[in-house]
């Protein structure tokens, strides 16, 4: 799934390949998809066939970090992991309740943040989850770094807690 762009005609330079989990059909036509994303990718050109978008891609990581940047990567995992948990439990319960009929419980923790390529589900889960626009998402999205994502996270969770005050 690529994001559409404000150009016309054209798609984000980032998406994701999603997994179609269900498929609810409607009488009246409609459906509804169950699906999870799987792997990130970045368009390296688009096109058209046939009437439909097509584009060549190319699978993005995240890039691994040791030593002494491993360390620092846990405790701002565990900080941020705290800070989603936090706000998460602090909203009401109506919307509370909203959220999980529709994404489900918040993933829990990984012991090494690093062992999925895509980074932590719990991320990907908090990202979908905050009352951002799909042009807000988008950066992290394209983000190769772990930390720099965690640490939008971050930000973002505190500019939102100042405003609920």
């Amino acid at each position: 799934r690529c994001i559409r762009s404000t150009f016309l005609n054209r798609f984000a330079e980032y998406g994701c390949i999603l997994e179609i989990r269900n498929v609810q059909f409607f009488a009246d036509g409609r459906s509804v998809v169950d699906s999870i994303g799987k792997r990130r990718f970045k368009v390296l050109h688009q096109g058209q066939r046939d009437g439909y978008n097509t584009a060549d891609i190319e699978y993005i990581e995240d890039q691994k970090v040791q030593g002494e940047d491993c360390a620092e990567l846990m405790g701002l995992h565990n900080c941020v992991y705290e800070q989603a948990a936090s706000w998460f439990h602090s909203l009401k319960s109506s919307l509370k309740n909203r959220i999980l009929s529709h994404f489900g419980p918040m993933p829990e923790k990984d012991a090494d943040p690093q062992i999925n390529p895509n980074g932590p589900a719990w991320c990907w889960w908090t990202l979908a989850v905050l009352p951002l626009e799909s042009r807000a998402q988008l950066p992290f999205l394209a983000m190769r770094s772990l930390k720099d994502r965690l640490n939008g996270i971050r930000r973002v969770l505190a500019f939102i807690s100042r405003n609920q005050n």
